[in-house]
């Protein structure tokens, strides 16, 4: 019964947010054999999640016998659905110093350098300037030794580093690519929450060998025998009639909890599938939608000019695959922002709001200048939840074609909401996997 009694009191999250001021984060220690001398030392692990990133498990180790000392960080949360490729462009001082989180798998390239940093197996918390500053110490580490056994091979890795020192000192603009396979990866916005004009993001789907790299699949497993194998125990399954349940992590606390999915039909739109997680440890609860009927011809954008409070209540369901813009708020959503949502206009930017809140006006290393703006850009989504604001465009712009706005005049056309289809880029083709897609000749 004391047991039952105190799990039920214990409901803080097993990643609480990052927080320097908190004097509660819980740091767990651990005695653990020195690698360097064989002796015991002290490993500490925090759980914690970073603002506007997710869960990371942070260690350190260090040993009172050698004062060797190692810090590692681990991912708490799940793989991503498509890896992502990160490019900046790094200009000024303010660009050295921004937040780079580096996981296991992901690998690094300058091009000006012709320099590429294979993944390394050990996930890191840095700074471009930190990045810089400790390839130019694993180069420097042994060229004493190479002056002496391979002075060719030194000296051409002395001319590397005296143009890595350049770029240190930022005597000239260089590119930074961080590619990532697991999604896992990230490199701070400084212009959040706005977009960021020397910063580009491209997500992709991985290839068979990247999934057999991450431990998704095996070696040779094919994906649709298993797929054709439960179809035929399955056939008469009817997927609009069940409602289906299956163990899950929660997104907030890791803890175990069930995600149940439907399938459902939308009026004047198509069918979709509803997901929705509840978690009975900490609370959080969290639902999603998915297109049920394939990638549309041609991609869509929603265009609704909001001029009444009656425009807020508008049902909405945006992809996945889906952008978010006001130009007028100067905000724009990348593609899979959020993930996939069936909600109203105002329940959207409330989500925005919530998730925005508190991630760049807490904590040590957030800037005066960031917080203000973070201040000023909530204060205007306030006004337009709460309908003091109107007169602005809510643009939903999906290359998939699988988002929707409710036109309350249907079948008649709305003089408010304007709907353009278009035919989708190459890289937008590129982005959903559709170029290697190959659907003729399978014999």
């Amino acid at each position: 019964m004391a047991d039952d009694e105190s799990i039920a009191v214990e409901s803080k999250p097993i990643f609480e947010d990052l927080n320097a001021e908190d004097p509660e984060l819980q740091v767990t220690e651990i005695s653990s054999l020195c690698v360097h001398c064989h002796d015991q030392g002290i490993t500490r692990l925090m759980l914690t999640r970073i603002p506007h990133f997710k869960e990371v498990i942070l260690s350190s180790f260090s040993c009172d016998h050698c004062s060797y000392k190692d810090s590692e960080v681990t991912f708490g949360g799940v793989i991503k659905e498509k890896g992502h490729r990160i490019s900046l462009i790094v200009k000024s001082n303010r660009d050295m110093n921004r937040q780079l989180v580096k996981s296991d798998w992901a690998s690094i390239v300058i091009p000006e350098l012709e320099f590429e940093q294979p993944p390394s197996r050990k996930g890191e918390i840095t700074t471009i300037e930190g990045l810089l500053g400790r390839v130019t110490t694993g180069v420097e580490q042994l060229q004493p030794a190479r002056r002496i056994q391979y002075p060719d091979t030194a000296a051409k890795l002395d001319e590397f580093l005296q143009k890595l020192s350049e770029l240190n000192k930022l005597k000239k603009e260089f590119t930074l690519v961080l590619d990532d396979p697991s999604g896992n990866s990230y490199i701070e916005n400084v212009h959040a929450p706005m977009s960021d004009p020397c910063m580009k993001t491209v997500h992709y789907v991985r290839t068979h060998q990247q999934d057999v790299d991450l431990g998704l699949v095996e070696e040779g497993e094919e994906h649709c025998s298993e797929g054709e194998e439960h179809s035929s125990e399955n056939e008469d399954f009817k997927a609009t009639e069940e409602s289906l349940g299956f163990p899950d992590n929660c997104p907030n606390c890791n803890a175990p909890c069930v995600t149940r999915m439907k399938v459902t039909d939308i009026p004047h739109f198509k069918e979709v599938v509803l997901m929705a997680t509840n978690c009975e440890k900490c609370g959080y609860r969290e639902s999603e939608v998915k297109g049920g009927a394939g990638i549309e011809d041609r991609g869509i954008r929603l265009a609704l000019h909001v001029t009444t409070t009656n425009d807020l209540t508008r049902d909405i369901l945006k992809s996945d695959t889906c952008a978010v813009c006001i130009p007028e708020f100067e905000l724009e959503l990348e593609e899979g922002t959020l993930g996939g949502k069936f909600t109203t206009v105002e329940g959207l930017l409330t989500n925005i709001r919530d998730q925005l809140s508190g991630k760049f006006t807490s904590g040590d290393s957030a800037e005066a200048e960031s917080k203000t703006r973070m201040e000023e850009f909530i204060h205007k989504l306030d006004k337009a939840i709460t309908g003091e604001t109107l007169g602005y465009n809510f643009i939903l712009d999906d290359p998939a074609g699988n988002s929707y706005m409710q036109n309350p005049f249907a079948p008649d056309l709305d003089p408010e909401l304007k709907i353009d289809y278009y035919q989708r880029s190459y890289e937008q083709n590129e982005l959903l996997g559709l170029n290697d897609m190959k659907t003729e000749d399978y014999d």
